[in-house]
């Protein structure tokens, strides 16, 4: 029989002490009346011991659950139902169980042979996501590029930032060794994400090169005045690509896709959709018709760990031909690009990233334990609420809801004035009674939900407006 490791029973006892106290976190988060509980970071630093334990060390089994402790206690509970702020998911059970096993097993995935199983999965991931835009799957082999392709990145940022990497290889093939050529534009329209102007200066192309494009009254492109904006940049210099929304990270708005795409076509220009929010809802038979034209694009983006309920971070970026998506990066390395033989495919070639996480393993165990129906109806079911909410508070009077939501944010206000909506948000997040966030659509300041709970209901939203109307934000 083989000896037993110290360190081993350790591990386990500390596993099982860590299942025990998520669990109750969970079950604490989801019926505590503080949505959260946000200490300053030097009190946070010492309740967690953080310069004994770093220079010290000697962590115990039982240190480590009072350590566990004080670490859950300052935390944000995304569990509660009133945490109705950032976009960010409320995780599924099944997706834990994936990042525990990355934990143990730590196979990255960018080189076939150190992840297999990791790689496999993100294949078959990236092959279900891109059949759901309309693209055609990637085989697993005798692949021509002419196929649809993809890889998971560390979050949606990373995701633009790849694929306006290959818009640029498309219309710019020198840029990869010649650097980037100043006569490239980009457009985008003002409440694009701003990953979207952060990936342009990146890129070197500078901001000043951003091209806004027209919008309605509402900050949505306006797709009427699209084509003349496009040739009137051309006589600038060459247009690398338009960027729509679906939805704009604000407002939760969808930018006019079909109409996009098309004039996009017309002016062989590249068309990048960032459907990090959105791109859910094509799972839903009632609304991916939000997401029409969606086939038309060149890339997108689609953020599991918001609508698919995944933990952070995990980001499929998708192309609807491979080979460009191939394109987007040109370098080598010897000392790990050398061929592979092992029957799978080497995603280090389509990323940023050469060590990277098996993000798609979560997508999967999501899908396994809950069906894809089971799935599409947690996003249905919160895209419903959202119009719920909006006839509660639209109907409630000292309330404006500046337009029906389209997605699961929901942008509301209290009264006329910009800076109350500030003081609004602070006031109840800092007595943990609701987590809300802010946007600024159309040059208005509003409160803004995104409905990502499921135990978020009418009760919850009623409570809302009763702590804003009897001034529970105030100190």
């Amino acid at each position: 029989m083989a000896p037993i490791h110290l360190e081993d029973v350790a591990f386990e006892q500390a596993l099982n002490s860590t299942a025990k106290q998520l669990l109750a976190y969970k079950k604490r988060s989801e019926n505590d009346q503080e949505a959260a509980a946000i200490q300053p970071m030097a009190e946070i630093a010492a309740d967690l011991e953080l310069d004994h334990w770093l220079s010290e060390g000697g962590m115990t089994p039982d240190r480590y659950a009072e350590w566990l402790d004080h670490y859950l206690k300052p935390t944000t509970r995304f569990h509660n139902p009133r945490y109705l702020s950032h976009q960010v998911a409320v995780p599924d059970a099944p997706t834990a169980l994936a990042e525990l096993i990355h934990g143990v097993i730590n196979n990255p995935l960018a080189i076939f042979e150190m992840g297999p199983s990791a790689a496999t999965v993100e294949f078959a991931v990236i092959n279900w996501m891109l059949r759901h835009v309309g693209w055609q799957p990637e085989p697993y082999e005798g692949a021509d590029g002419m196929h649809g392709g993809g890889v998971f990145t560390h979050g949606g940022s990373l995701a633009n930032l790849t694929a306006l990497l290959a818009a640029r290889a498309a219309a710019a093939p020198e840029a990869w060794e010649q650097g980037t050529p100043d006569d490239l534009f980009v457009m985008a329209a003002p409440a694009a994400h701003y990953s979207v102007a952060r990936a342009i200066s990146i890129l070197g192309i500078g901001h000043r090169r951003l091209i806004p494009l027209p919008v309605d009254d509402r900050d949505v492109i306006d797709a009427s005045k699209l084509g003349s904006t496009i040739r009137q940049a051309k006589q600038r210099g060459r247009v690398m690509c338009v960027v729509a929304s679906a939805c704009a990270t604000g407002s939760g708005l969808h930018d006019p896709l079909r109409a996009i795409g098309e004039i996009c076509r017309e002016s062989n220009v590249w068309l990048h959709v960032d459907a990090a929010h959105g791109a859910s809802a094509l799972l839903s038979p009632k609304y991916r018709g939000l997401l029409d034209g969606l086939e038309l694009a060149d890339s997108t983006i689609w953020d599991a760990h918001k609508m698919l309920r995944t933990s952070g971070l995990s980001t499929a970026v998708l192309f609807r031909c491979a080979r460009k998506m191939m394109s987007a990066m040109q370098q080598e390395a010897n000392y790990i690009m050398y061929g592979n033989s092992m029957g799978g495919v080497d995603l280090i070639h389509r990323t940023v990233e050469c060590t990277k996480a098996p993000m798609a393993t979560k997508v999967l165990l999501n899908l396994a334990f809950r069906g894809e129906s089971g799935v599409a109806s947690y996003v249905q079911d919160r895209y419903d609420f959202a119009r719920e909410a909006y006839q509660l508070l639209h109907s409630r009077a000292g309330f404006e809801c500046p337009f029906p939501p389209e997605s699961n944010i929901l942008c509301f206000r209290f009264g006329t004035d910009d800076a109350q909506q500030i003081s609004i948000r602070e006031g109840l997040l800092k007595k943990g009674l609701f987590h809300l966030s802010s946007a600024v659509v159309a040059g208005k300041r509003y409160l803004r939900m995104s409905i990502m709970n499921p135990h978020t209901h009418a009760d919850t939203i009623q409570q809302l407006i009763l702590a804003i109307e009897e001034g529970h934000w105030r100190d």
